[in-house]
C-alpha cells in the first residue's frame, strides 16, 4: 500500500513534465504575460495609433479654417449682392481718383503716355479673350512706361493686371507679388484706389495654393472694405 501511495505522486509529476515539454515554450511565456500591455504593443500598431491621433487633429484644424473661408465668402456674395444692387441705380457710376482719367479728346503731349494707355488697353483686351500670356507682355509694358512716367495709378493698373494675367496661368505666388504691388503703390501715394480688388485677389490665389489662414486674413480685408465702400 505504502508502494502505491508513492508512486501515484511520481506518476502525476512525469505526466505534469509531458504535458510542460510538449508545449511550445513561446505559448508558456504568454499564458504568464498580461493580457494586454502598453509596453508590449507591437511597434507600427503604435506608430499607426499615433499618425491616427495627429491626422484627426489636423483634419479638425483644416475643417475649421474651410468653415472661415466659406464664411467670409457668404459675407463678401452678400455684400456683393448690396453693391449690385446701388449700382443699379446708376449703373455708369465708377470710382477714379479725382484726375485719373483722361478725356476722350484731351490732347497726348508725350508720346510715352499714348503708347503707355495703348498698351494697357490692349492688356485688358487679351484678358477678355482669354490670352493671358500676351495681356502680361501689354501689362510689363506698360508698368514700365507708368513707373517711367511717374504716373501711380497707372502704375497700380499695370500692377493689377500683370496680377490677373498670372493668376489666370495658375501663377500664384508670381501673381500675388504684383498684386501687393498695388498695396505698397497705395502706401507709398496715400490713395488706395484698387486695394478692394487686390485684397480679394491674394486671398484667392492662397485659396489655391492651400494657405487657408492667410487666405483668411486677406478675405477679411477684402470684406471690411467692401462693407466700407
Amino acid at each position: 500500500m505504502g508502494k502505491l501511495d508513492f508512486r501515484f505522486p511520481a506518476k502525476v509529476l512525469l505526466t505534469c513534465n509531458a504535458l510542460m515539454l510538449a508545449t511550445p515554450f513561446q505559448a508558456l511565456a504568454e499564458t504568464c504575460e498580461a493580457e494586454s500591455s502598453f509596453f508590449n504593443m507591437p511597434i507600427l500598431l503604435l506608430v499607426a495609433l499615433i499618425g491616427a491621433t495627429v491626422g484627426g487633429l489636423l483634419a479638425r484644424q483644416r475643417r475649421g479654417e474651410l468653415q472661415k473661408v466659406n464664411e467670409q465668402l457668404r459675407q463678401i456674395n452678400a455684400a456683393l449682392r448690396r453693391q449690385a444692387k446701388i449700382e443699379s441705380y446708376a449703373p455708369t457710376l465708377s470710382y477714379a481718383p479725382v484726375g485719373s482719367r483722361f478725356v476722350e479728346n484731351e490732347v497726348i503731349v508725350d508720346p510715352r503716355r499714348e503708347e503707355m494707355i495703348a498698351r494697357l488697353k490692349a492688356g485688358k483686351s487679351f484678358l477678355r479673350n482669354q490670352d493671358p500670356e500676351k495681356a502680361f507682355g501689354e501689362f510689363k509694358a506698360g508698368l514700365e512706361l507708368a513707373q517711367a512716367l511717374n504716373d501711380p495709378i497707372e502704375e497700380k493698373k499695370a500692377a493689377r493686371g500683370l496680377g490677373a494675367s498670372l493668376q489666370r496661368q495658375g501663377k500664384y505666388r508670381e501673381a500675388i507679388k504684383y498684386f501687393n504691388m498695388v498695396l505698397k503703390i497705395s502706401e507709398r501715394e496715400g490713395e488706395d484706389s484698387g486695394n478692394t480688388e487686390a485684397y480679394g485677389a491674394i486671398a484667392d490665389c492662397y485659396t489655391e495654393l492651400g494657405d487657408l489662414e492667410r487666405a483668411g486674413k486677406f478675405y477679411d480685408n477684402y470684406i471690411a472694405r467692401l462693407e466700407s465702400d
